[in-house]
């Protein structure tokens, strides 16, 4: 991590909306908030604060809200999903965190916000033009923010949103505003093709090549 001050974390709210995070309106026990089934239903078309800061060491780039996070205000919220334990198998947290723990993360030098800030049950509900226009929006936001690097989580968003159709996992040969680009996995539990710790190994990878 590159010594100094830590970047002001932000709380910033990606296309419109509350800058406080929407939680379920009752108390729930342990890390992962429970939403209803009626409040998942209601969270269709959400958007979520971003958790960022000027001068970030990584921004990474979720594909867009899951219904699960829409509904408590949390990134990568819904517990089958593998983003945090890949976190700190990758050594970029000191311990596991979990999704309400996610304003730790700026003091670490980390970022999370999305392509797509609209909240749907799955990705591929995603339009080509949704993507696009995802890409453009995140282009603007690296060059305001400057992280130092970004890694875009799911490579299939990342060929839609920025036209290349051959893209692969791991460092790209183009940059972004100016930002070294990666491509990780998706660690959404749906992504059979990787392991916990395949996917570890894959953040462990990104971690070598932006913090040393």
């Amino acid at each position: 991590m590159t010594a100094g001050k830590p970047p002001h974390p932000e709380r910033r709210t990606t296309g419109g909306g509350s800058t406080k995070p929407r939680r379920p309106g009752r108390a729930e026990p342990g890390p992962y908030p429970r939403p209803s089934r009626e409040e998942l239903a209601a969270a269709v078309d959400r958007t979520i604060p971003d958790v960022i800061g000027v001068g970030l060491e990584v921004l990474f780039v979720g594909i867009n809200p899951g219904l699960w996070s829409a509904a408590t205000g949390l990134h990568f919220a819904r517990p089958g999903n593998r983003f945090w334990p890949a976190l700190h198998r990758g050594g970029f947290t000191p311990r596991l965190l979990h999704p309400g723990e996610q304003d730790d993360l700026p003091a670490l030098g980390l970022g999370i916000t999305n392509m797509v800030a609209r909240a749907s049950a799955r990705a591929d509900e995603l339009t080509a033009a949704e993507l696009v226009d995802g890409a453009r929006q995140l282009t603007d936001k690296v060059t305001r923010y400057r992280p130092r690097w970004v890694a875009v989580v799911g490579v299939t968003a990342y060929r839609v949103g920025f036209a290349r159709p051959k893209a692969g996992f791991g460092p790209q040969p183009e940059q972004l505003a100016g930002a070294p680009l990666w491509v990780l996995p998706n660690p959404s539990g749906l992504n059979a093709h990787y392991t916990p710790q395949t996917l570890g190994a894959a953040f462990a990878e990104l971690r070598s090549a932006a913090l040393g």
